[in-house]
Order: structure tokens, then sequence, then C-alpha cells
């Protein structure tokens, strides 16, 4: 069957491509009789408008470019989830795009996304930090963050308070006891390292104590298991916070490596909740971030800055859930 196009719509109402085009993208500037003759055209022909190239006319696409790290799918998919949903409801489609690393590769792809046309941009990426996330203020289309706090007119952000999180379990730890903790270096997300060291540094000074257990690995070590596993050979913590599960696992199989017992001689907490941490054994300690809730979420604001709808706050705080498992006392 030929799929008619709007060259059969112009040939069948008498009319223009332009005036076709006018009519399809709601502009008033042709005659009544005109516009009623092209609209019956087009249900007589059953045509359907081409989503781009109505876009086109627009200067909109119904597009939202939704920007993730390659690395982090597995944490990332329950977001992507969450705002597919709403962009359905809300008739966007969404163009994903993927980055490998390195912040300067990040901002030449919002360029390229922006000169797309986009109607605007959701972004996920641990790894951009403040002066970044400055530089993509330049750019005048709607963009949201997911789990940067920060925001100005054109940017808006939905988070976790990952930082809130941890000084609430440092604080816990503290008045246990407990004060040798240490956080292991996740050179792939920057940002989330760096609200983990504040937490725990605000739950020490509370106490006039100073937090100095940061623990860096080298960067000719090929692994964090490599590393841990030399690491325990003299020093074991009272408990270790890594960010991701598989630098948690490789907490707990180095120590099992060096007979340091998890949890019995050593607590070991994963921040970022997978599906993962409850099926390894010992079961991680982690904080089941609502993944699913911040895509919804992110989708929802950008589709009020869009509509340039009324809303209190650019800056959106969901909770989170601590969840004890075996991997802690």
């Amino acid at each position: 069957m030929k799929r008619v196009t709007i060259y059969d719509v112009a040939n069948e109402a008498k009319v223009s491509l332009a005036t076709v085009s006018r009519v399809i993208n709601g502009l008033e500037i042709v005659r009544e009789d005109t516009r009623i003759r092209v609209e019956n055209a087009i249900e007589k022909l059953g045509y359907k408008p081409n989503a781009i190239a109505q876009g086109l006319a627009l200067q909109k696409t119904t597009s939202i470019a939704l920007v993730v790290p390659e690395a982090s799918f597995n944490y990332t998919g329950q977001i992507i989830n969450g705002l597919l949903d709403v962009a359905k409801i809300y008739k966007y489609n969404i163009m994903l795009h993927t980055t490998t690393e390195g912040i300067t590769e990040i901002n030449e792809i919002i360029e390229n996304i922006i000169k797309s046309r986009v109607d605007g941009v959701v972004i996920y990426n641990d790894k951009l930090l403040y002066e970044e996330l400055v530089e993509l203020t330049k750019y005048q289309v709607p963009i949201v963050l997911i789990g940067n706090r920060m925001s100005n007119e054109n940017l808006a952000c939905v988070y976790v308070d990952i930082e809130k999180a941890i000084y609430e379990l440092t604080k816990e730890y503290i008045e246990k006891g407990k004060q040798d903790i240490a956080i292991i270096q996740d050179r792939k997300n920057p940002y989330a390292i760096d609200q983990l060291i504040k937490g725990v540094t605000r739950a020490f000074n509370e106490v006039g104590a100073e937090f100095d257990q940061y623990v860096e690995i080298p960067s000719h070590y090929r692994s964090s298991y490599e590393f841990l596993t030399n690491y325990f050979k003299g020093k074991k913590h009272d408990l270790i916070i890594a960010h991701r599960d598989s630098q948690a696992l490789a907490a707990i199989n180095a120590a099992n490596e060096n007979n340091i017992k998890v949890p019995d001689d050593m607590e070991v907490v994963c921040v970022i909740d997978t599906k993962y941490n409850a099926m390894v054994r010992p079961r991680l300690s982690s904080f089941s971030i609502p993944s699913y809730d911040l895509g919804a979420v992110a989708m929802r604001i950008i589709t009020k800055m869009l509509h340039q709808e009324d809303f209190e706050d650019k800056e959106i705080e969901l909770s989170y859930l601590y969840s004890p498992r075996q991997s802690t006392k």
C-alpha cells in the first residue's frame, strides 16, 4: 500500500505544500475555507503528518534528549523506564545519547543535541562537576539534571540527598563508638564520592574529629579488588563505604582473602542499591534510591518548563531508604 504524503494532500486539496504545512501546524494565516478543504483531504486520504517535519516547521520536535553514561545502564534502566512512561503520557519522543568518558565529550554532545533542535534535555551523569554544570547554563533550552543539585532559569534538577544519607549513617556509627570509617575512591563517579566525603566529614566535625580515611586507588592498579587485596594485608576498618556494588564486593572478597570476616571484623555498606545486592553473600547493606521516580519526575519537570507552567521548586528532592543486610551488624 502506497504511503500517503503531503504532496498527495496538496494535490487533493488543490493548494500549495506550504498551505498544507500551515494547516497541519495550526497556523492562523490560512483562510477558513482553505483550511477546511485541506483538513477534508487529510481525512479522506488518511494522511498522518511526519512528527519530525512538523517539528521543523514549528521549530519544535516534540523530542527530549536523554544523556546517560554508557557504563551505568544497570542502574539507569529504571530511570529510563520512569522517564519513558511519563514521556508517553505527554506524547514526547525520547532520543537516547550515551557518553563514555570525559567532561569535554559531554559538553560536545550537549551542544550537538541543542543544535538538533530538541525541545529539552535530561542529563544523568555523575562525572559532571560544578564547573561543567555552570557551562551548561549557557544553552537557552530547558535542561533537567538527575542526581546533581543545581538550578537556574533554564536548569532544574531532581536528586536524592546522598550527603545527608551518609551523614546519618556515619553519625549512627560514631554514636556506637566506631570511628574507623573509610570511603573507597570511585574514579568513575567523582561527584557522588564528593557527596560521601562531605557527609562523613560533617558527622566527624560535629564530634570534634576529622575524617582522614579516604582510600585512594593508585592509577597503576587495574581493579579495586587487586588494590584492596594488598591494602587489607595490614589494615582493616570498622566500616567501609563503597559507592558501587562492584567495589563493595571487591572489598568483601579482598577482606576474605586476608581472613577479615564481614561483618564480624569489618562492616561494608554499598551506597547504590541494585538487584545484585540481595543476591550476593553476604547480602549488601545499601540505600534504596527511587530510580524509577527520578526518571518520571525529571520528565514531568521538563514538560512543566516547556509549557511554562508554574511550579514551586526547581530542585526536587526524593527520599531514600536504608536497607541493612548481612554485610553490617
